[in-house]
């Protein structure tokens, strides 16, 4: 089974999609690091690499693509993983903005911007999210962060990570039964 997890910046895709793997024995991938990873190759911080004029996501799409002609049994999560994996139980992960920039505030990433207050990540990621959209609405025609994409639509904000691992799990054995 191929399990793709989307959503909005702050919302728990990486860690939940994680948990979720190791729970099921599955493997994990997560576009998002392997994007970190080539901005970091490059000396470059995630929003200058995405910033770039060239399409920096072809590589990570490519990989995705083939992934999810080849690959079973697998957790991957990022925001087109939806796209490149049309067969996969597609699920999205929404949250309140204050909610996702609080969450990034207190818990930041160290190959990030680290951020003086939370009104700063609210507007980097509403800056983010802009950008994303019309990023992969140039170059896919697809608008990452509409719910309409996906299966299952979960909203975080007011969830602890266990449960919407369980939630997701849940979805999951759904599927497979």
């Amino acid at each position: 089974m191929q399990i793709t997890i989307g959503g909005v910046p702050g919302a728990g895709k990486s860690t939940v999609a994680r948990l979720v793997a190791e729970k099921l024995g599955y493997k994990f991938y997560s576009m998002g690091a392997i994007r970190r990873e080539i901005a970091e190759s490059r000396g470059l911080t995630i929003d200058e690499f995405n910033s770039l004029p060239e399409n920096t996501d072809e590589v990570v799409d490519e990989y995705q693509k083939e992934l999810g002609k080849i690959g079973d049994n697998f957790v991957n999560e990022g925001r087109l993983a939806f796209h490149f994996m049309p067969e996969s139980v597609k699920i999205y992960f929404r949250c309140e903005a204050e909610v996702s920039a609080e969450r990034i505030f207190n818990d930041p990433r160290s190959s990030e911007r680290k951020y003086s207050s939370k009104e700063d990540v609210l507007a980097d990621v509403r800056e983010r999210m802009q950008n994303d959209t019309e990023r992969y609405s140039k170059h896919y025609g697809v608008d990452c962060y509409n719910h309409g994409h996906f299966n299952h639509v979960i909203d975080t904000s007011r969830l602890s990570i266990p449960e919407v691992v369980e939630k997701v799990i849940s979805i999951i054995d759904s599927k497979r039964f």
